[in-house]
């Protein structure tokens, strides 16, 4: 777990660095407050509605921010040749996405964090729930977490960051559009696609405030289903 952490606040000077984690905040701020002043202050809604809408917007931005981030985190490596060093070094693989996973998710909480003024200024004019502002950005936390382990996957096993992110977006696509398919297909088929869509139904009881142990454990699965799979293509490349 030492490892973990040395190579996890690597990874957290890195993007204090180059421009890549400013940029991504930037922008996931920019679209964020594009999105919450075109629903709340253009759109005749209610308090709960424009906090729906805000973090249904928000998800989408959350899960680009997640990719971005996780784009170079191996790509980059195998680029400039320092993922050698860490296979000769004595760091098990696992140690490495993890840690490299945890200083993504660091830089995406804490733009998510920097959003949280815009449901605050909900309560001027208007009345919603705490608890349905702290389920919402958990479900935030837990779909950018999933996206990041679906970047860091596509970054394991891409020569480059661009392919790398657009494996990871492939993947990611596909998982959002299960939803769609499962309209198109007869039960119980359609009943199993949906529940395994990354977005639709797993995302939506945290848009509404609901706190929905399955969809918790739905977005754990998937993140470590993903970093699993970023790990044994890390040890293949070793015993390759």
């Amino acid at each position: 777990m030492n490892a973990a952490l040395l190579i996890a606040r690597r990874e957290l000077f890195a993007y204090l660095r180059s421009p890549l984690g400013a940029a991504v905040i930037a922008g996931a701020l920019l679209i964020d407050g594009i999105w919450f002043y075109w629903q709340g202050l253009t759109q005749k809604l209610l308090s709960v509605e424009v906090l729906q809408q805000f973090i249904y917007g928000a998800s989408g931005t959350t899960m680009a921010a997640g990719l971005l981030l996780s784009m170079r985190l191996l790509a980059e490596e195998r680029q400039t040749g320092t993922l050698v060093l860490l296979h000769t070094s004595p760091i098990r693989d696992s140690q490495i996405v993890l840690g490299k996973y945890l200083s993504a998710l660091v830089v995406l909480l804490v733009a998510t964090l920097l959003t949280a003024y815009m449901p605050a200024l909900i309560f001027v004019n208007g009345k919603v729930s705490i608890g349905h502002v702290l389920v919402g950005y958990l479900g935030l936390l837990m779909l950018g977490s999933a996206a990041i382990s679906i970047g860091l996957f596509g970054s394991a096993i891409a020569r480059s960051q661009v392919v790398a992110v657009i494996v990871s977006a492939a993947i990611l696509a596909a998982m959002v559009l299960l939803w769609a398919v499962a309209r198109s297909v007869d039960p119980p088929v359609n009943r199993f696609l949906s529940a395994l869509a990354l977005h639709h139904e797993n995302f939506r009881p945290f848009m509404l405030g609901r706190l929905d142990l399955g969809c918790v454990v739905y977005y754990v699965m998937v993140t470590n289903f993903f970093l699993l799979g970023a790990t044994k293509v890390l040890e293949a490349r070793r015993w390759r």
